[in-house]
């Protein structure tokens, strides 16, 4: 099958579409053909060699962890899923690639596309893990810092199906469709906690930083507790006592991406696919994940 690989830590550069073995499920996964494939920040961090030290791999590595398509196969010990099923979920192989094999998975709702369902699996199970540790509860006012990418968006629907009400930090021109939702927009930078405060006279309960841009301590303050504050992206986070959540710790939470479908047919969550690349752009997709700034995700699309 073709796929994308990489041989060498380094730049886009080093990503090669090439000929290899097709996987195949073994006891309690599915394989699927992919038709979509998500781009997530870790991506391009585990390329670029930043994640080596906390993450080594082996060469050469697949590429990407998000994907959509129909089931081909059935692992052992697997129920509730057969071939010709429509799906998206977690792969356990490089996702971008012509098949690939998922570890957790959820039915794809019909109308919604393999392209949005590929950018659903690591910002659903991210942002119900984050929301899940503070914990957010039902009529709690929600601060989310980076509301606009791919697990903000995530966080902001869950927290407002839930009863919550929320804030979120994002560029000007994403403030519209953060308002759409339901959500209370504000844009990064100094005078935050005013900003904040003036449009959350009754105080923020607890906070969210998705996109790590060095507010913990604005956080903190609008809080009254670091206890009340959670980053998945902040590596100083020890330093002020905040928590830090990251990959398969405490709390994973892999039943946010059926959430995330039955929210998706009451009309309560989306999460816009922001441009697609063909295989063999995956470099030029990561290039646009790191420069931020998106509103939802980017997506790897194979025919």
């Amino acid at each position: 099958m073709k796929a994308v690989q990489f041989t060498e830590y380094g730049g886009p550069e080093v990503l090669k579409v090439v000929d290899i073995e097709e996987p195949h499920a073994r006891a309690g996964q599915i394989r699927i053909a992919v038709r979509a494939a998500g781009v997530n920040a870790i991506d391009w961090k585990i390329r670029s060699g930043a994640l080596a030290a906390l993450m080594p791999i082996d060469f050469p590595a697949g590429v990407g962890m998000d994907a959509s398509g129909v089931v081909d196969e059935v692992g052992d010990g697997v129920d509730g899923v057969a071939v010709g099923d429509e799906v998206f979920g977690a792969a356990a192989t490089g996702a971008a690639a012509q098949y690939a094999v998922l570890a957790e998975w959820a039915k794809k709702p019909e109308r919604l596309s393999f392209e949005e369902a590929a950018g659903y699996p690591m910002a659903t199970e991210t942002a119900r893990r984050a929301l899940n540790l503070l914990p957010l509860e039902p009529g709690q006012t929600l601060l989310v810092n980076g509301a606009a990418g791919g697990v903000g968006l995530a966080a902001v629907q869950f927290a407002l199906a839930a009863g919550a009400t929320v804030i979120g930090t994002a560029s000007d021109g994403h403030h519209e469709y953060l308002r759409s939702l339901g959500a209370s927009p504000t844009t990064y930078g100094p005078g935050l906690v005013g900003r904040v405060r003036e449009l959350a006279p009754q105080g923020i309960d607890v906070a969210f930083d998705a996109v790590g841009s060095g507010i913990l301590p604005e956080l903190i303050e609008l809080t009254g507790s670091a206890g009340k504050v959670i980053t998945i992206a902040d590596s100083t986070a020890a330093k002020y006592g905040v928590r830090f959540t990251g990959g398969r710790g405490p709390g994973h939470a892999p039943e946010a991406r059926a959430e995330a479908a039955a929210l998706f047919e009451q009309g309560k969550f989306r999460l816009p696919v922001a441009e697609t690349f063909p295989l063999e752009n995956v470099g030029a997709a990561q290039t646009k994940s790191q420069e931020g700034h998106v509103l939802g995700k980017f997506i790897v699309t194979l025919s």
